[in-house]
């Protein structure tokens, strides 16, 4: 039951990412050809893969991860804290501190990851990105050989399925329907291609970032029964 796992047993993260060049053009040839026979099945004939390059970012293969954010919860004190943190910059410099974080401080057998569709999205692309860097997976990214109950991952839309199959529920909408506050958000998931490549925002996409994060905090407590938080009772740290 999620009310027996310890609070400060799991990262909560998120990541952003963008096509790994801002035009089709940039890539090279063999490039260009792999992604059209990469993407084949998901456009419609009538859409070029130089159309349907603006969705470069969600596939390992062709993107690359801009920003990763991550909150925990500090019980230490006389009131709980939930920490934020963010990596940003070059790609493989983000994700070898982000391994670390992860082997130094969310390593044991007791501590979990959680993401919303995290399991679809965000845990499998971290894993891809680092193995094309050349990076050695950290434990909690490595589920090869591992029984289904043994891998360290929860996941916010997986737990609102209830076993239904096929059904997807927004982040934002399911913190619509839960009756949690968010904040005005200036950006959505669509917007984050353009703001980088051409605003150059990088801060305004990490802010973006730890908005899901903390929006995903404030689910799984939700899912848990347990009070929400207060802006008093979350901070960034670096």
């Amino acid at each position: 039951m999620l009310q027996k796992i310890p609070l400060d047993s799991i990262l909560f993260l998120d990541t952003e990412t963008v096509p790994q060049a801002q035009t089709f053009d940039e890539l090279s040839e063999e490039a260009r050809e792999l992604y059209a026979l990469k993407t084949r099945f998901q456009r419609k004939d009538d859409i070029s893969a130089e159309e349907y390059y603006e969705r470069a970012g969600i596939l390992a293969e062709f993107g690359k991860i801009i920003c990763i954010s991550v909150g925990f919860f500090n019980l230490s004190g006389s009131q709980r804290q939930f920490r934020l943190r963010s990596f940003t910059g070059e790609e493989k410099s983000l994700l070898i501190q982000f391994s670390e974080l992860l082997e130094d401080h969310f390593g044991r057998p007791r501590h979990l990851l959680c993401a919303h569709n995290g399991k679809e999205f965000d845990f499998p692309y971290l894993a891809r990105r680092m193995l094309i860097h050349g990076l050695r997976l950290p434990a909690k990214l490595n589920l090869f050989g591992k029984k289904p109950w043994e891998i360290p991952h929860l996941d916010t839309m997986e737990l609102w399925k209830f076993g239904e199959f096929r059904h997807y529920t927004s982040l934002r909408l399911m913190a619509h329907v839960l009756g949690i506050p968010s904040p005005k958000e200036d950006l959505d998931g669509s917007q984050i291609r353009s703001v980088y490549y051409e605003d150059g925002d990088i801060e305004r996409i990490q802010k973006y970032c730890e908005l899901d994060v903390l929006t995903t905090a404030q689910v799984f407590l939700r899912l848990r029964g347990d009070d929400l938080l207060d802006e008093n009772q979350v901070t960034r740290v670096s």
